[in-house]
Order: structure tokens, then C-alpha cells, then sequence
């Protein structure tokens, strides 16, 4: 059976590589740059911290409160902005417009994002943008729920895909991108669904893995290579195997948003967590680094 240590050979090895944020949130690791690049939201700022050199800096200001990000297979980083309440594309700098609205209305306020093996974008659009002060502006869910969409890599054909959970947050594909897992951050409901993914419609639901009781709700999530899903709680990270079983857990001295695989092997795991983001060496690297 495999244990924790069979993928995080030293749980007691985290390092924080960086601090300062007020609430640290959607890491990415950037290949080209050999940077992690995540945001502080209200801050309204994304950071970067450079493998090379260890050095933190700011690579955007004003940003109107980005969240979750992740690397296209071109190489450009979708990402979400709560302040302009749709998905979007960074370029090398240059910010244009995925997805901003559905059905005549705007979304909520998108908060975490991947990209399927076919190009399409799948996100997350809850509502904390628009109901939590330090995190966007006020507004109105306009089309008065909170849903998971897909999209054609440029908004195109946008249409809500996962509509029964209250609170949908990170997600992420299995390795053969049959299955979606969805976390749903409701305090009533903290668990990590699960459904069948048949190209752009998904069936099945239902609950993969529940947190305990003093982990508070998941928040961003990751599944690696061999099918393992790793979850963010708020004390630290939980890995579950395929089958939802626990593992084990890495203790993290804040309460953590997101997560992500990188560095020059791809195997380091990045945690950003409040206020900080951390590091710790693994065994595994994520399943979209290898599908």
C-alpha cells in the first residue's frame, strides 16, 4: 500500500521560499522563466520567485485581483481576475480577454483554471470577487448561482458543465483525463467530487474524498502522475490516492490556498499559504506535465 513518505520521501522538509503576501493564491511554475508565479490577491499583485536566484519580485501591479492561474500548452498562463469577473490570457505580459460572460450576463467572479488535453478551458466561478472586500469589487451573481464552465481555448462555446456543488473552488483532471475532480470549499459540504468526463459533458458525480472536521475545506487542488490527488486544507496538504484513500498529510504552518508542481524536475511541490509560499522536494510531478 503506498504511504506518504513513498512520495514525499522527507514530510519534514518544507522550506518557505518567499513571504509578504496578505493572502497568497494560484501558483503556477513557469518552464521558460524557471519562476513560480502566483498572486496576492488583496494586494492586487502577482509575484514571482526565480529558481536561479532565490530573489521574489513583482511582476504585475494593479492587476485587478487575479486568483488561480495555469500553463497553456503554448506557453502563454490563463488565469483568473476577480475584478474584471472573467478568464483571461497573459501573453508575455500583454492581458487579453478569454471569457467574460455567459448567456448575456457576467460571470461571478472565476477563480481557478485548467486547460483539457484538447485546449479547451475549464474554470471555477464562484463568488468571492464580488462578496468578499479584499478580494475584487461588489456585484451581483447575475446569473444567480455558482457553476463550473468549459470553454474552446479562445471563449468560444462556453457552457456550465458542473452545477450541483455550492461552492466550487480548485480543480483538476485525472492523468487520462477521464475524470474531473472538483473541490467544493462549503463549510456544509468540504469534500472533493469526482465526475466522468465525456468531451465537453461530465456525468456522475460524486463525493471522491472528504476532509476532516478540524481541516477546514479544500481550496486548491492537484492530481499527479499516478492518479494521486493532492488537496489544500488549512493545515497544511492531504494526498489521497486514486481511490480517494488518505495517504497522509504535509503539515504547513499557515492555511493553504493552492498548490502546484514545478521546479527544473517538476517534482518540487510549491504551497502558497496565506501569507507565505513553501517548498518541498517529492517523488511525483503533476499528470499535465506528462499527458
Amino acid at each position: 500500500m503506498l504511504s506518504l513518505t513513498d512520495l514525499v520521501p522527507d514530510p519534514a522538509a518544507l522550506e518557505r521560499i518567499a513571504t509578504g503576501s496578505t493572502w497568497a493564491e494560484g501558483p503556477c511554475w513557469i518552464p521558460a522563466t524557471r519562476a513560480l508565479r502566483w498572486s496576492d490577491i488583496p494586494g492586487d499583485r502577482i509575484l514571482q520567485w526565480h529558481e536561479d536566484t532565490g530573489e521574489t519580485t513583482v511582476y504585475a501591479e494593479g492587476v485587478e485581483y487575479p486568483n488561480g492561474r495555469t500553463l497553456d500548452r503554448d506557453g502563454s498562463v490563463v488565469q483568473c481576475s476577480h475584478g474584471r469577473r472573467r478568464v483571461e490570457r497573459d501573453r508575455d505580459g500583454v492581458v487579453t480577454t478569454v471569457v467574460d460572460g455567459w448567456d448575456g450576463v457576467r460571470l461571478n467572479s472565476p477563480n481557478d483554471v485548467v486547460v483539457a488535453r484538447d485546449g479547451a478551458v475549464w474554470f471555477t466561478d464562484p463568488a468571492y470577487g464580488i462578496t468578499q472586500p479584499r478580494e475584487g469589487h461588489p456585484g451581483e451573481r447575475e446569473y444567480g448561482d455558482h457553476w463550473v464552465f468549459r470553454c474552446g481555448p479562445d471563449g468560444e462555446d462556453l457552457r456550465p458543465v458542473v452545477l450541483d456543488v455550492d461552492e466550487p473552488n480548485g480543480l483538476a483532471f485525472s492523468p487520462d483525463g477521464r475524470v474531473l475532480y472538483v473541490a467544493s470549499s462549503s463549510s456544509a459540504e468540504p469534500v472533493v467530487r469526482a465526475y466522468d468526463v465525456d468531451g465537453a459533458r461530465v456525468k456522475n458525480g460524486r463525493v471522491f474524498a472528504r476532509l476532516h472536521d478540524d481541516e477546514g475545506v479544500p481550496d486548491g487542488i492537484r492530481v499527479d502522475e499516478h492518479g494521486d490527488v493532492w488537496s489544500s486544507t488549512h493545515r497544511g496538504v492531504t494526498v489521497f490516492g486514486p481511490d480517494g484513500t488518505r495517504v497522509g498529510d504535509v503539515r504547513v504552518p499557515e492555511v493553504v490556498a493552492n498548490l502546484c508542481f514545478g521546479g527544473a524536475s517538476g517534482t518540487t511541490l510549491f504551497v502558497a499559504a496565506t501569507t507565505s509560499v513553501y517548498r518541498i522536494p517529492t517523488t511525483t510531478r503533476d499528470a499535465a506535465a506528462v499527458s
